[in-house]
């Protein structure tokens, strides 16, 4: 029995001895996790926040951001995103040989400088960037070197995945992610939240279209350049924004600087007879003429040393409907001497000919107004000369007239489909019926018959500028543009398509007019887009059609301006 005791006290002695030492070594274990927690700690957090406080500014702007967020179009196809990458930064306080690290990171990264770096690593700073933006494989070969004092930070990279496709519109952000131009600059402070990516009224798929027509037309006429724009008339929402010669925003700084100035919002042009629009929309408006009324266009104007004169010269006395059809610069000349100064400055004022628009872009140009504003400059702006202004600025007063006569604002952001929109009254209904059913007939008999696309009742209107060249219009150097509507009869879309400097060819005889160059330009546009956009062909010969469109023997009276609210 005593023996039995022994051992079993000898047992219990040896067990409690076992669970002590697993407890030590539980313990130990513990504490050397804890030790390493804190180690972690120190080496990511508390080390990278005092490297980055000895560094430059724009260091810790690089490591405190939480991702800039993403610029979508209205479909959700990505425009501009973010992507995590490392960039290449040294100590200098820790490189032992400045000239040898230099010399070996350029056989990784050639492009170098040996000579700056060796200079930025023989500094006393303890932070200075030797490249950004490293690819993995260049990060993989530089920390295979093993150069002491040479590291990695987490950086970001703003790319766009549609390149020059949508250049001018979403623009571009510098190597610090701060926006330099476009949608990337207006809106940096937003885009800097992180939140959920924004989206554009742009349609990628309308967008393309665009540029690939206006690039095969300038290639075509041997242009200089030129843009076009495509906007709903019922929300002010641009679709479609293209600016050429345009560039690649993944390198910006590269190529042609020129070709980063944005020809649509920007560029401020005398665009001629399509200005022969509110001419006759004001006209009309105020009561000053009926559609019946006749001008004498049976020869030029002389006013001092100006003569006004018609391209293809009726010589005859001309009703307001002709004068628009055959695109009659003295006609027109007349219509807006019967107006006056006055009222022609109040009428282009209201509709947003005179001031900066409203746009979600920071290149935005100011119109280009005559002081004094004279007899002869009402004259001239009747067929738009003497006056410049931007093409969006034509989309936008020509979407205002044409649907029902409100206007709305531009913008480049989609709006919600229950969106409840403000826009103003510039002329009466009456009136926009009457400029829609002037603009069908351009297209079917007039000068802009080379837009006419079947099934989707085009209108609109053609204008062709002489550019200004050291203060003189020069006769070779033209800006043709079309402004087209459909469906006419209810119209959802304005087109505008601008060459710059289009020559003529053969099979356009030898014009470079705007009915040459601008509307078929328009006419391939409309052609493509309107099946993805779910407009539905129409017989343009229908009862329904024609009723909508047919011109009325009388003209309104003014309807004043109004602000109203419509869904």
């Amino acid at each position: 029995m005593i023996l039995r005791v022994h051992i079993e006290g000898a047992g219990t002695a040896a067990l409690n001895t076992a669970r002590a030492r697993l407890a030590l070594a539980g313990s130990l274990f513990a504490l050397a996790f804890v030790i390493i927690g804190i180690r972690l700690i120190d080496v990511s957090v508390v080390r990278a926040a005092d490297d980055l406080a000895v560094g430059p500014k724009h260091a810790i702007a690089a490591q405190a951001r939480h991702g800039r967020t993403d610029i979508v179009d209205r479909n959700g196809t990505l425009l501009a995103s973010s992507l995590v990458t490392a960039s290449l930064f040294g100590d200098p306080a820790r490189v032992l040989d400045p000239a040898d690290a230099a010399r070996r990171l350029a056989t990784v990264l050639p492009e170098l400088s040996v000579a700056e770096v060796t200079a930025k690593l023989s500094t006393n700073k303890r932070f200075v960037w030797l490249h950004r933006h490293l690819t993995p494989r260049q990060q993989y070969e530089i920390n295979r070197l093993g150069i002491p004092g040479i590291d990695f930070r987490p950086d970001e990279k703003r790319i766009y995945p549609q390149g020059a496709m949508t250049a001018h519109v979403v623009g571009y952000s510098d190597v610090d992610g701060t926006g330099i131009a476009g949608i990337e600059r207006n809106m940096d402070e937003v885009l800097r939240g992180g939140k959920a990516p924004i989206a554009l009224s742009l349609d990628i798929r309308v967008q393309q279209i665009v540029r690939d027509e206006l690039i095969r037309q300038i290639d075509r006429h041997r242009a200089i350049g030129g843009g076009g724009l495509v906007m709903d008339v019922e929300t002010g929402e641009i679709l479609a924004l293209v600016s050429l010669p345009d560039f690649d925003p993944n390198a910006p700084t590269g190529g042609d600087p020129d070709h980063r100035f944005n020809r649509i919002s920007l560029g401020v042009y005398e665009l001629g007879s399509v200005f022969k629009i509110f001419n006759h929309a004001m006209v009309l408006e105020l009561g000053i003429a009926t559609l019946g009324k006749r001008y004498d266009a049976t020869r030029p104007l002389r006013i001092s040393r100006f003569t006004i004169s018609d391209f293809h010269p009726e010589k005859r006395p001309l009703t307001v409907t002709e004068i628009f059809e055959v695109s009659s610069n003295i006609g027109s000349a007349l219509m807006a001497l019967d107006a006056g100064a006055a009222a022609q400055r109040a009428f282009l004022e209201r509709v947003g000919m005179l001031r900066k628009l409203p746009l979600e872009l920071p290149e935005m140009g100011d119109p280009m107004l005559p002081s004094p504003w004279r007899d002869i400059s009402v004259m001239t702006i009747a067929y738009g000369h003497g006056i410049a202004v931007s093409p969006l600025h034509l989309a936008t007063a020509v979407a205002g007239i044409v649907d029902g006569g409100i206007m709305h604002p531009p913008t480049m952001l989609m709006r919600e489909p229950d969106a409840i929109i403000t826009g103003t009254r510039v002329v009466s209904e009456r009136t926009s019926a009457i400029m829609r059913s002037l603009m069908r007939l351009v297209v079917e008999t007039g000068t802009g018959k080379n837009a006419d696309v079947p099934g989707y009742i085009v209108g609109g209107k053609t204008g062709t500028a002489e550019k200004q060249v050291g203060g003189r219009y020069k006769k070779k150097a033209l800006i043709t543009t079309f402004v087209g509507i459909f469906p006419a009869n209810a119209p959802r879309y304005v087109v505008v398509a601008m060459l710059d400097e289009p020559k003529g060819i053969k099979e356009t005889y030898g014009f470079a007019t705007a009915g040459w160059t601008a509307a078929p330009v328009a006419k391939r546009i409309i052609a493509r887009m309107a099946p993805l956009v779910g407009v539905p062909q129409q017989d343009a010969n229908s009862p329904e059609v024609r009723r909508a469109l047919a011109l009325p023997t009388d003209a309104p009276r003014s309807a004043g301006t109004q602000t109203v609210a419509v869904n």
